[in-house]
């Protein structure tokens, strides 16, 4: 199972792929020098699949690569990061 995820910067979202279907969003808002995250959702076909963590890490991978701070407004972001000690420098303080 091949997943992708991509910066659909128009909807401001980054969006998973599971095989080419569409499976999940991360919504986010774009501030100075920093990327808001406000919802997140899984098609419930792809539940338990780590798709979420697939989406959670592209997308925070982008925010770093791109020099943004993170301000997890979405509980599925912000318990990601909470679980995974090599995100939270990301966190605004």
């Amino acid at each position: 199972m091949s997943k992708e995820v991509t910066d659909n910067a128009e909807a401001k979202r980054y969006e998973v792929r599971v095989d080419g279907e569409p499976a999940g969003f991360a919504e986010y808002r774009l501030r100075p020098g920093k990327i808001v995250f406000t919802h997140t959702e899984v098609d419930g076909a792809f539940g338990g699949q780590g798709v979420g963590g697939a989406l959670a890490r592209g997308a925070l991978d982008d925010a770093r690569a791109k020099g943004l701070a993170v301000v997890p407004l979405c509980p599925f972001i912000k318990g990601w990061i909470e679980k995974h000690p090599d995100y939270q420098d990301l966190v605004e303080a």
